[in-house]
């Protein structure tokens, strides 16, 4: 991979972290204001109408003559399902579960790309990313004042944390197939029919369809669930699939922990909450994880080239 592709790679992965570190301020506005299904149901909504206007001014375009269907529907089938099951999952579980659970996601990611891909890593690359899944679940281990288990609910978790690395390894794998664009227009249509319809079931049932626009009359959670949506779904989505096209499963997953600790230090910054000792250790040992693994990494990139070259 050449400089020019990997600054493009970690600036895409860098801000996908940004973005996906800072939803937890949506997440909170919209959870009084709606059901976890509603906020869903309305976040690919927005995602849906933002593709469709980037489509109208032709600002993207999709193409899928000629490409085999499969391979995409798997690797959006794969992304919606991480959500399905983690709502689920987090029914009967706390979000802090849920969120030390989701560290794991580059040990899994990194495992699967490597039996499929042929990914290897070396043993120094290893022991960086397990320090930076070691601090995440360390910093939200000591912000909880209880750390309980059902374990259903972790069953459920893990199957999410595990169709979310399939889907990035399946985004690495079919990166000279689609663009990003492509790639997260899938998950929007996708995700989109799957929790409208999961609504209307609902609603049918329970005799509640008629709340489907209740939360709209709270300004704030039409500006949460745009920013959740347009911002979290279609451009984290978009963001993640391009830095997937230039770097390795494991080092683009890793992102995703990174975003957790944006969001924690985020709650310190932006709500007020207290900053202490171990927010700031536990954030500079993800920092030291992510550029380590980034580094080792292409100094393993060298090494492989030297060989291939004397193999010559």
């Amino acid at each position: 991979m050449d400089k020019t592709n990997s600054v493009k790679g970690y600036g895409a992965a860098i801000l996908f972290s940004i973005l996906v570190g800072f939803s937890f301020l949506g997440v909170k506005t919209c959870v009084p204001l709606a059901s976890s299904l509603q906020i869903l149901v309305h976040r690919y909504n927005f995602a849906f109408l933002a593709l469709v206007i980037i489509l109208a001014l032709r600002i993207g375009k999709i193409n899928l003559r000629g490409k085999p269907k499969k391979n995409l529907i798997l690797t959006a089938g794969f992304y919606v399902g991480f959500m399905v099951l983690q709502v689920v999952g987090l029914i009967f579980s706390t979000s802090i579960e849920g969120s030390i659970i989701f560290a794991i996601i580059p040990i899994i990611a990194k495992i699967i790309a490597s039996l499929f891909l042929g990914e290897k890593s070396s043993v120094l690359q290893n022991i960086f990313v397990c320090l930076t899944v070691a601090a995440l679940i360390v910093m939200i281990v000591m912000g909880s004042t209880t750390v309980s288990l059902n374990i259903g609910g972790a069953i459920l978790l893990v199957l999410s944390s595990i169709s979310m690395a399939i889907s990035n390894v399946f985004m690495r794998y079919v990166r000279d197939q689609y663009k990003p664009i492509e790639i997260s227009a899938a998950i929007i249509i996708g995700g989109c029919v799957i929790f409208n319809l999961a609504f209307l079931v609902q609603g049918l049932f329970s005799g509640t369809l008629h709340t489907y626009f209740e939360p709209f009359s709270h300004p704030e959670f039409i500006i949460a669930t745009a920013y959740l949506g347009v911002g979290c779904i279609l451009l984290s989505a978009q963001l993640m699939s391009y830095s997937l096209s230039k770097m390795e499963a494991v080092k683009a997953t890793i992102f995703g922990n990174v975003s957790t600790a944006i969001s924690i230090i985020a709650g310190v910054v932006v709500l007020g909450e207290p900053l202490l000792a171990y927010h700031i250790v536990c954030t500079v040992l993800i920092i030291v994880g992510v550029v380590g693994l980034s580094v080792s990494g292409k100094k393993k990139e060298a090494d492989d080239e030297i060989q291939n070259s004397d193999g010559e």
